[in-house]
């Protein structure tokens, strides 16, 4: 009986499933889509040195349910493990650490798949040469010799992102390299910021819908006036401002000013229902919402971009991209998102003005959509698909390595030094920049027990403006205190921002870190640089 009354309850009144309820909190930050391409991913560790903090980043992609990892690690524990990784224990003397940390990990979901390999290093090649295609690659630092131009080679033949990671005492950094062109459509704006009302690009049923509750706006009862829609006031007003300035819509500062005023004037003070709440409304959005239709600097990075790999303009992404700068080249204009912010109205007459905003955007949507059944390759495109691109068009990101000359290292240290001359002046509201960080700990990637003095010598050498740096000489110092090892806090820390990072490329959604994060453990801050 009970299993007949399940089939014949609609789903929304079961209640979610247990799966819903476990995953709850990470649904609401990238919904269903997003956590079932995390389920689908394929992450593997490749782990050297203490191995802490990729071992952390993978604790942080367990708990929200990555769908298989595996652990890359021809170390076996020992007594300097057990203070430093909390997936170890004492049992754990002489095993095999891949083994170990494993094992404990899985124990934190039993839903993920993790597989281990303590291999000798040479045998890196044989994992990456075998049928299965990972969706990510980490390591940490310092690699064997060798090691990193595998996979290099490997992120280059499979186009899959690699994240290295660096920590040691206080410190530590984690780079991303990005398979060429990296495009994130939801990006997850504020919503405040995705309102687009067009109110200087109206559509005929707009217009038609705001003159109809207009035309007798004198002669409106309180209770009438006072429930006007902000939009409908404001469309009202533009309209008799174009007549009143042959046909031109207010778009300086002064006559925005002048427009508010004219609506704030409109306003009736002796309404007895309280005052008239949508006219301040109105009044308050005109600086924000009266403005033309225009298309921002990230999307026009889109529209120009020009396409080195002919494999990748074929993806969908481009494909509407493509379409979709058709279709602003004929309309001049893009695509209606469909958002409406909330606002005093009745709810019958709010929710009309909504299924306005919303039939437009599916009738955009569907323009694109032709344009992009037109194009090669677009009869595999999906509507949702074209409908996510339209209603984020203004707020797509696109993070690309390849279309910008990238600076050398001695014009960022230039730059970052100079940086640090202002911020001397400036005082704590602008803190010193942590290349001196990022440069000896790279030192480390190849002599992992460097004495503070050959730290110094080694980044002088790539950097001699650094010559005499009173923050370099105190980060060599620290790092050559840690004589290579991980603190556990340190790591901790930098494994959470890694496995952030990691679940933004993997779900495609907010917006991940364009290369470098170094982190200061000391002063607990961190720098996002382009190296």
């Amino acid at each position: 009986m009970t299993d007949i009354l399940a089939q014949q309850t609609p789903l929304s009144l079961l209640g979610p499933s247990d799966k819903e309820k476990k995953y709850d909190r990470q649904l609401r930050l990238w919904a269903a889509e997003g956590q079932a391409a995390l389920e689908s991913a394929n992450i593997l560790l490749i782990n050297s040195g203490p191995g802490t903090a990729g071992v952390e980043t993978l604790k942080n992609l367990v708990l929200p349910g990555i769908g298989k990892f595996t652990i890359a690690d021809s170390a076996t524990v020992q007594d300097e493990d057990l203070g430093v990784n909390f997936f170890l224990d004492e049992s754990c003397l002489g095993k095999p650490r891949a083994r170990c940390c494993t094992e404990l990990l899985l124990e934190l979901n039993p839903e993920v798949e993790g597989v281990w390999t303590s291999k000798d290093p040479a045998s890196l090649q044989e994992l990456l040469d075998s049928p299965e295609v990972f969706t990510m690659v980490m390591y940490s630092l310092p690699l064997h010799p060798g090691m990193l131009e595998a996979i290099e080679a490997y992120g280059r033949q499979h186009r899959t992102p690699l994240v290295a990671i660096h920590s040691v005492g206080f410190y530590s950094y984690f780079r991303i390299t990005l398979p060429g062109t990296f495009p994130i459509v939801d990006t997850h704006p504020d919503e405040t910021a995705t309102t687009d009302l067009r109110l200087l690009a109206p559509w005929p049923e707009l217009s038609q819908f705001a003159r109809e509750m207009t035309k007798d706006i004198d002669n409106l009862d309180h209770h009438d006036h006072g429930h006007i829609p902000m939009v409908v006031i404001l469309l009202h007003y533009l309209d008799i401002w174009k007549q009143q300035h042959d046909g031109a819509y207010p778009l300086s500062y002064s006559e925005k000013t002048a427009f508010r005023q004219m609506v704030a004037d409109a306003m009736r003070r002796d309404n007895p229902e309280g005052g008239e709440e949508n006219f301040e409304e109105a009044v308050a959005a005109v600086m924000k919402h009266v403005n033309l239709p225009q298309v921002p600097s990230s999307l026009t990075e889109v529209f120009e971009y020009d396409h080195k790999d002919e494999q990748q303009a074929k993806s969908s992404f481009w494909i509407i991209a493509e379409a979709m700068k058709q279709f602003y080249a004929e309309h001049q204009r893009l695509p209606v998102a469909g958002g409406l912010p909330d606002m005093k109205a009745e709810s019958s007459v709010y929710i009309k003005l909504q299924n306005i905003y919303k039939d437009k955007a599916r009738q955009d949507a569907n323009d694109v959509l032709a344009r992009v059944r037109k194009l090669p390759g677009g009869e595999n495109v999906d509507l949702v698909e074209v409908e996510l691109f339209c209603k984020n068009a203004r707020f797509i990101k696109l993070i690309n390595t390849r279309t910008e000359t990238p600076l050398s290292l001695e014009q960022i240290i230039e730059r970052e030094l100079s940086n640090d001359n202002t911020a001397a002046v400036v005082g704590p509201e602008m803190p010193f920049s942590l290349i001196p960080i990022y440069l000896a700990l790279s030192v480390l990637s190849h002599n992992p027990m460097a004495s503070a003095d050959e730290i110094t010598a080694a980044v002088c050498a790539m950097a001699p403006a650094l010559k005499g740096n009173e923050r370099l000489t105190q980060v060599a110092q620290e790092l050559s205190r840690a004589a290579g090892g991980e603190l556990h806090n340190i790591s901790a820390v930098t494994g959470g921002m890694v496995a952030q990072e990691v679940i933004k490329i993997i779900t495609k959604q907010y917006v991940p870190i364009d290369n470098t994060c170094i982190f200061d453990g000391v002063e607990s801050r961190c720098q996002v640089l382009r190296l």
